[in-house]
């Protein structure tokens, strides 16, 4: 799967609505600190975490299926492994719902196989790279 052009990079970051799999509740760790500073650039950033509430004073959902707005881009802070089953619900909300526009994947998280199954749908992909990085680069 070819790397993201900046141009498509720019594109995903003029979204509004970004869902984070895996978002955290420790203060310190890349899954709380990243989403943090993404709702500090304005974003709206929903946490999702089946062991949280809230997070960031907002409501924490257990899955990315249970988000009940719609979401633009889904980022993803969980094992590599676990990437073909949030693709499975990438793809189900986007069949369903319409939405999602984008999957980026942290730095360090990659599925190639499940990364080209998002894309084939036509949904813009980044894997292994930090969005708060390229954020920063890019705007």
């Amino acid at each position: 799967m070819a790397t993201a052009s900046d141009q498509n990079l720019r594109e995903i970051l003029e979204y509004d609505t970004i869902a984070v799999v895996g978002c955290s509740t420790t203060p310190g760790k890349a899954a709380h600190d990243i989403p943090k500073y993404l709702i500090d650039q304005g974003y709206d950033v929903v946490p999702v975490n089946p062991y949280a509430d809230e997070i960031f004073d907002r409501v924490a959902c257990d899955s990315l299926l249970d988000v009940p707005d719609d979401v633009d881009v889904v980022d993803v802070f969980r094992p590599s492994e676990e990437v073909p089953g949030i693709v499975d619900e990438v793809l189900e909300r986007h069949d369903q719902r319409g939405d999602v526009e984008a999957l980026w994947l942290q730095f360090g998280i990659r599925d190639d196989d499940a990364t080209q199954r998002t894309a084939d749908a036509g949904i813009q992909v980044v894997q292994d790279s930090c969005i708060k990085v390229e954020h920063q680069r890019l705007k």
